[in-house]
């Protein structure tokens, strides 16, 4: 068994960071209007290099800039898109593990014209992060899915498409363009955070789906068909992988249930390399639906949480990594933390420390375990 030198590496994770309070500062001067944008950038990019030299100093291979440009990991991405507009969010209820509910209300995306990729949208991004590291530099963009799901049918203009293929292909020719831009800057690590693959786990979820005009059953297919479509241009030497997140804001998530209802389409059908799924406790159900992946692709245990502060025990990580290897060869397995420290730029309730003390611990273990 031995240490990967391509992504997805033995020890992984997410993506972002909990933002330092130097950034978050700048973050509101500027929204004020007292700090110009240029300013900003400047700020981020010496938090940015801080991060990364935390990362590499950890001893992990898959770098990233911590998401420190972002406030959503989804929003900030898909609004640079033409034809898409940010409007007042949808209430959800997202759920902690101390039984408190916390109601927040994301941005929704409608898409109110043609969809067309005018400009690059992570490339500056990620030109600074490679000048920034020696390690491969991840990029991660929000999954085509995340302009369909939460809005659905009604939030896509009727006149700018009659008819939902033609959404579809246009959100896979959006993102065509956009890979092709990083893979021809050398990006060689593209991660894509998807929610609705995973809410579709959820029997709630599914029936809110089903009240906005679409079979659960049938979305997570369409769902594989979209995201082959707007990968299947990537270079030859562009390692893709997909990250499931069941709702990640202040240490609190919305979606439960095991992958059983979406394993099929997620694990036969994707064509991407390899899958960071949350792991992390019992809402997430057992490890069975594995048994599906095809040889060849990769699964990243998200086992360890971002979303409490108290460290896993070792002994415990490695015992599932056994349980999971009975449905996959060990050698198809990875491991990572459920999901990043902060998806969005409020941060999950957990100490810096917490953060690095989890990325140690990740790192140790894939080290026992895979050698």
């Amino acid at each position: 068994m031995s240490q990967r030198t391509t992504p997805p590496f033995r020890a992984d994770h997410v993506g972002s960071f909990l933002r330092p309070k130097e950034l978050l500062e700048a973050r509101e001067k500027c929204q004020q209007g007292a700090m110009s944008k240029a300013d900003l950038r400047q700020v981020e990019d010496r938090a940015i290099r801080d991060v990364v030299k935390f990362q590499e100093d950890l001893g992990l291979e898959g770098i990233t800039d911590g998401e420190f440009r972002r406030t959503y990991f989804h929003v900030d991405f898909l609004e640079q898109l033409e034809g898409v507009e940010v409007r007042g969010g949808i209430e959800s209820s997202f759920h902690t593990s101390a039984g408190k509910d916390i109601n927040f209300a994301p941005p929704v995306l409608h898409v109110t014209g043609k969809l067309r990729h005018t400009k690059a949208i992570q490339l500056a991004d990620f030109n600074y992060l490679k000048s920034v590291t020696k390690r491969v530099a991840k990029v991660t963009i929000p999954s085509p899915t995340m302009l369909h799901f939460r809005g659905g049918r009604g939030a896509i203009s009727k006149d700018a498409y009659p008819d939902m293929e033609g959404f579809y292909e246009d959100i896979a020719a959006c993102y065509r363009d956009e890979i092709r831009s990083l893979g021809e800057a050398g990006c060689t690590y593209l991660q894509l955070d998807d929610t609705n693959l995973a809410y579709l786990c959820d029997p709630k979820l599914r029936e809110g789906a089903r009240q906005r005009g679409d079979d659960p059953d049938e979305l997570p297919r369409r769902y594989a068909k979209l995201i082959n479509a707007a990968i299947k241009d990537r270079p030859a030497g562009m390692t893709v992988c997909i990250h499931l997140c069941r709702g990640n804001f202040k240490s609190a998530w919305v979606a439960e249930g095991g992958y059983e209802p979406v394993a099929e389409a997620l694990l036969g059908d994707l064509a991407v390399d390899g899958y960071f799924l949350e792991y992390d406790d019992a809402r997430s159900g057992g490890f069975a639906p594995l048994r599906v992946l095809p040889k060849g692709k990769i699964v990243v245990l998200g086992l360890v949480s971002t979303k409490v502060g108290q460290l896993e025990s070792k002994d415990e990580l490695k015992r599932r990594i056994e349980e999971a290897s009975k449905y996959v060869p060990l050698d198809q397995l990875a491991l990572s933390p459920q999901c990043g420290f902060s998806s969005t730029v409020h941060g999950n309730e957990i100490a810096l420390e917490s953060q690095a003390a989890k990325l140690r611990l990740v790192i140790e273990t894939a080290r026992e375990v895979w050698g």
